[in-house]
């Protein structure tokens, strides 16, 4: 005869038995969708990412009226905002289902301009729109329906060749780069209301011609990390509590060797930010740092080959790929991160739309019903 307790601990083993077999049985609580903006094919790719292995499979593909380029997904992950850079310029939104991350429009409205950035607020209340040819910005309100407001809050004038524009993750802080006249434009952000106003000071500079292109924000808060794409580096800024920038260094995303000119393009940082990567054009590398969160310092760990002219990547939610886009190869390259030192290892490859220049992943979760 089995005691009490033999009893009680053959019952436990069995109900974690039963509750690893039904969880086995199920997919992972999320699943992984990639949107590739096709500019010349005139197209949104939508894929799903195998997290076990990093392979993709296409589930969409859905026409655009326009040159569809920067993409920017709401912070609910319920809308994704498409800008089309061709004439009429506008603005394309889209839902989000919840199912299979598929796409369906909502509405295309005009911007005030040909928009080469496309960002929301951190509560996805406002769209903001960096104009590269135009020279400036707008703030559009956004209804939490994924419609955009045809009429922007406000339009501001910039400097030079405006490139990239975000808030920090305080949402209090909005910041302009602007390429040609090299620096990058701070603001003081109203999150109720949507205006901005200049920071003291409005400004900070680069290296005269290095060009500041994207950006993109630690996750401790304390650091911004920007792209110069025409003299191939990667500035480290500290970030105070006023919302200024101060840099710390700059860094240089060229492989050994690199004799042309450099034309460095898209920037991201792993979920921990442990680990930033810079894609550089001219030599079709993707440059792969480790990041000291106590000081924004970067050590290189190597410059990885990468599809031609690997304009647009991105990282998954889990930090485990890196999926890098060629914009004249237009094929898209998936990459394995090692976990502990941050090197890229080459997965596969496979063919996508005509000119791919933007890449957005978002881990959406399972319903019931799949």
């Amino acid at each position: 005869m089995k005691t009490l307790a033999q009893r009680l601990f053959c019952i436990a083993a069995m109900v974690v038995m039963i509750g690893v077999s039904m969880a086995s049985s199920h997919k992972s609580d999320e699943h992984t969708m990639l949107y590739i903006s096709n500019a010349d094919s005139r197209e949104i790719y939508v894929l799903e990412l195998n997290e076990k292995d990093g392979s993709s499979k296409v589930l969409q593909k859905v026409a655009t009226t326009g040159m569809v380029m920067p993409l920017a997904i709401s912070p609910d992950h319920q809308y994704l905002y498409a800008a089309l850079r061709s004439e009429p310029f506008s603005v394309s939104s889209f839902a989000i289902n919840p199912e299979d991350g598929k796409l369906t429009l909502v509405q295309t409205v005009p911007l005030p301009d040909n928009m080469a950035y496309l960002s929301t607020d951190r509560s996805g209340r406002y769209l903001f729109g960096a104009s590269y040819s135009g020279n400036k910005f707008s703030v559009n309100a956004l209804d939490g329906k994924g419609q955009v407001a045809p009429k922007p809050l406000v339009v501001v004038p910039t400097g030079k060749n405006a490139h990239c524009i975000a808030t920090d993750l305080s949402n209090r802080f909005l910041f302009v780069s602007n390429l040609g006249d090299d620096v990058i434009l701070q603001y003081r952000f109203d999150e109720t209301s949507g205006k901005v106003s200049p920071n003291t000071p409005a400004s900070v500079e680069t290296k005269k011609a290095a060009g500041p292109r994207h950006f993109v924000f630690h996750p401790n808060r304390r650091f911004l990390f920007g792209t110069n794409e025409l003299d191939g580096t990667v500035n480290t800024y500290r970030l105070n509590s006023s919302g200024g920038l101060a840099l710390v260094e700059s860094t240089s995303a060229l492989p050994a060797g690199f004799a042309g000119k450099p034309w460095t393009a898209d920037i991201h940082l792993t979920p921990n930010g442990r680990f930033l990567y810079a894609s550089e054009r001219r030599s079709s590398t993707i440059a792969a740092f480790r990041v000291d969160g106590n000081t924004g310092k970067l050590t290189l760990i190597g410059n990885y080959p990468s599809e031609t002219q690997p304009r647009g990547f991105n990282i998954d939610p889990q930090g485990k790929y890196l999926l890098a886009a060629g914009q004249t190869s237009n094929s898209l390259t998936t990459y394995a991160i090692d976990r502990n030192t941050g090197a890229l290892r080459k997965l596969g490859r496979m063919d996508v739309g005509k000119n791919p220049n933007w890449i957005e992943i978002v881990a959406l979760p399972y319903k019931a019903s799949r």
